[in-house]
């Protein structure tokens, strides 16, 4: 597990954790038939009820593709996130990716990583494909 334990906010269950890995393998993330992201030096977060979550360095992100959106989301364990738009010749998929700019301490090794809703993307570990999870954001 990384960091100390969290204060718990007042919504959020207590036993809910994160952690957070680096791992070794090679993570593409792929949508609209492009790779949009590839990198061996992705972090996977595992956090309490959710599928785990791939982040990619910003500089293994085809940034070309991403387009800005308004929406923000708080996390009591990660912080304030800003979103993304994938944009391929398929089209574009709103609120796609999403990072953590300046995430709370616990969360810091997530700095600089965007990530993106493997629920609506095909992520391949060493070249596996993973299965799509199931979660309210499918």
């Amino acid at each position: 597990m990384h960091g100390r334990p969290r204060r718990l906010d007042p919504g959020v269950t207590p036993g809910h954790q994160i952690q957070i890995r680096d791992l070794d393998v090679l993570v593409e993330v792929r949508t609209g038939g492009e790779t949009v992201a590839s990198t061996k030096r992705a972090k996977v977060l595992l956090e309490t009820g959710l599928p785990p979550r791939y982040y990619v360095p910003r500089d293994d992100v085809r940034s070309e593709l991403l387009e800005p959106t308004e929406t923000s989301t708080h996390c009591p364990f990660k912080g304030q996130a800003s979103y993304w738009s994938v944009r391929t010749g398929d089209g574009v998929v709103a609120d796609l990716a999403w990072s953590y700019e300046e995430p709370i301490p616990d969360a810091a090794p997530i700095a600089g990583h965007v990530c993106f809703f493997n629920e609506r993307v095909d992520v391949l570990l060493d070249g596996e494909l993973q299965d799509r999870p199931q979660t309210p954001w499918s």
